[in-house]
């Protein structure tokens, strides 16, 4: 016997049950029922995961305010990290759960946005002029949130929605109703954030939103949209955003699988699926992957602090995830994390509160973006009577647009730009490249984790590779080469903090003849150095693939820069010596530079965004490394071919 029947007389009677879980996953034929009591910890490395039995042992609501952890900004609104620790699992059939869960209306009153559309899209404008344009971040997600009041017993309003989300809402990751005592949650989540199994760690980023009403989406309105640029660069963009994040949890990065198309009741989204091998404890995994860019935005910690200028309110527990945590047959640990997005929140009182937010990038419209708030509120807003409800359907009666020929062909065509680095498996023995292998590499970063995975790219060419962060980038003895990363922010701001920093640092590399390349931000400060010009683009290149000719070879590659700097002749004599400029010819912005022992690039030859990014990197450090030799002595310049 179940244990469903029994909590659900228990709601019916006006009384709490006690803390549950029900969660159906994608494509699953049942329901799992979790049971057990509740525990409030401090951070995630305090999250219960016993040694004991197989199975789920907690789960885990993560709150948004929880990249606390890891330095970052947020308005803190001290929403609590709660762990279901699971004494008993069960599992219900799902018509039997249909059956049994409570099927009527749910009635909400007063339900309005603590934002006005108005507000808004004036919020949308701003970070699109004074962020993105000012070159804080190539994309950047802004929440509001929906207040009301669910007439009745909340806990059983949540059940009625669970069972209406059952019905009619589809391409869900998981669908839920999660009941601590203090708060329910009930709702469809659309994207896994991550999950680990067997050491296999996937992630799932999802971006690009195509809004539909109706039982289907209209095929030509959906080849429309697949061919959009803005909803494609935007996918682009949070891949290589979560790709930073595998750099860091998988040892050798992640591999990119799709893009596949997830359709849902009110939409569809874009996905890419990334996977990679990995061995951290998996509370390791949920804190260094906290939180998805789908929800935050790139670069991520600078995101978290263009979220906290522009955000009036704490998110509780949007953006954060549901972490499902415990032990396969093997003793191994395993976790599966869906994003809390799609959710309501209801306190035992009845308050209700629904969080959604659009993408902003430099493309987006306003408008568009205060539409795209509503459509990702619709399928929970009508479980919980706050819009219509679509139509129940059974399994597979909606025709899937993802079969059309057409369909398949437009998503296939994403890939034809990208990077085949991370396209493709890469053997764990392949060879690194001759005169590479066994150099050791220092990457000082620049508040972007781009350089995890510019870090794997030096590894695959056989480099030995340390990351440090740019306020305390420690000693460079003994390493052949020394990379300035990328990161956000105005490089004529000499005062900052940062900038002073990596500025000073390129001083004592080019004084010392240390080979250097510098990449964005780094090639940035280099350009200022060496007496170029640096200036504001019109028109951001957050995002954008480029053809540019590289010292004579015509190179595709990608941009995440608001400045430039910008030259008007291809060779440039410098205090360090002579230096060779790549430049656009009409324009003069500066795409890349080399000297006897220095090199930096504009753009991110790591980027998904860059399927000539490896070669360029090989080209220019056969030339760097030879001078390793001169490693602390100043002088003995080259001369530039």
């Amino acid at each position: 016997m179940t244990h469903l029947p029994p909590l659900l007389a228990a709601v019916a009677a006006g009384t709490d049950p006690g803390p549950f879980a029900l969660v159906r996953r994608e494509g699953a034929d049942h329901l799992d029922l979790y049971t057990g009591s509740v525990r409030v910890v401090e951070r995630l490395a305090d999250i219960p995961l016993p040694t004991g039995a197989a199975g789920p042992a907690t789960l885990a609501l993560v709150p948004y305010r929880q990249v606390i952890e890891r330095g970052f900004d947020c308005v803190d609104d001290g929403a609590p990290l709660e762990c279901l620790v699971i004494d008993r699992h069960e599992e219900i059939d799902l018509p039997a759960a249909l059956a049994a869960l409570p099927d009527g209306a749910v009635v909400t009153q007063n339900a309005g946005f603590d934002s006005s559309d108005e507000e808004y899209a004036a919020t949308v404008d701003r970070v699109l002029a004074d962020e993105i344009g000012q070159g804080a971040g190539a994309n950047f997600v802004i929440h509001r949130t929906l207040h009301a009041t669910v007439q009745g017993a909340p806990l059983r309003a949540a059940l009625a929605a669970l069972r209406s989300l059952l019905l009619r809402e589809r391409g869900a990751y998981w669908t839920f109703v999660v009941h601590t005592g203090t708060r329910t949650l009930v709702g469809a989540s659309p994207e896994r954030h991550v999950s680990v199994t067997d050491g296999l760690v996937l992630m799932n980023p999802i971006s690009g939103t195509f809004r539909h009403t109706g039982a289907a989406a209209d095929r030509a309105d959906l080849l429309r949209f697949l061919a959009d640029p803005k909803e494609t660069e935007e996918l682009y963009m949070v891949l290589d955003e979560e790709l930073k994040m595998m750099a860091s949890v998988a040892e050798r990065g992640g591999q990119v699988v799709g893009p596949y198309l997830k359709e849902m009741s009110h939409l569809a989204h874009t996905e890419y699926l990334l996977a990679g091998r990995g061995s951290k404890d998996v509370r390791d995994v949920l804190r260094e992957t906290m939180f998805a860019p789908t929800v935050t935005g790139s670069p991520m910690e600078n995101a978290c602090r263009v979220i906290a200028r522009h955000e009036r309110t704490g998110r509780g527990y949007y953006a954060g995830v549901l972490a499902l945590l415990g032990r396969d047959e093997s003793g191994r640990q395993t976790l599966d994390a869906p994003i809390l997005i799609r959710t309501a929140e209801l306190s035992p009182t009845g308050e209700l509160r629904v969080s959604v937010g659009a993408t902003l990038v430099r493309h987006s419209v306003a408008a568009g973006e205060v539409a795209e708030t509503h459509a990702k509120a619709a399928g929970v807003l009508a479980a919980l009577g706050l819009g219509p409800q679509a139509p129940a359907a059974a399994a597979g009666a909606v025709p899937r647009l993802a079969d059309d020929p057409e369909v398949r062909a437009a998503l296939a065509a994403r890939n034809a730009p990208l990077a085949r680095f991370w396209l493709d498996q890469r053997p764990a023995d392949a060879p690194g490249r001759p005169g590479l292998t066994g150099r050791r590499a220092l990457i000082v970063d620049g508040e972007d984790t781009f350089t995890g995975m510019l870090a794997h790219q030096l590894r695959a060419l056989g480099l030995s590779v340390t990351v440090r962060p740019w306020d305390a980038p420690g000693p460079r003895d003994g390493y052949d080469l020394v990379v300035v990363g990328p990161g956000p922010g105005d490089p004529a701001a000499l005062t900052q903090p940062k900038m002073a920093a990596l500025r000073r640092l390129l001083t004592e590399l080019l004084a010392t003849g240390q080979p250097t390349l510098a990449v964005c931000l780094g090639h940035q400060l280099l350009c200022g150095l060496l007496g170029l010009p640096l200036h504001r683009r019109d028109a951001p290149y957050q995002g954008l693939q480029r053809e540019v000719e590289i010292f004579g070879v015509q190179r595709r590659v990608g941009f995440y820069s608001t400045f430039t700097a910008r030259a008007d002749t291809d060779r440039l004599p410098t205090p360090y010596g002579p230096v060779e400029v790549a430049r656009d010819d009409t324009s003069g912005a500066v795409h890349a530079l080399r000297g006897a022992s220095v090199a930096g690039v504009q753009f991110h030859p790591e980027s998904v965004l860059s399927p000539d990014g490896v070669d360029v990197l090989a080209d220019l450090l056969d030339d760097l490394l030879p001078a390793a030799g001169r490693v602390g002595r100043p002088g003995g310049v080259r001369i530039c071919r």
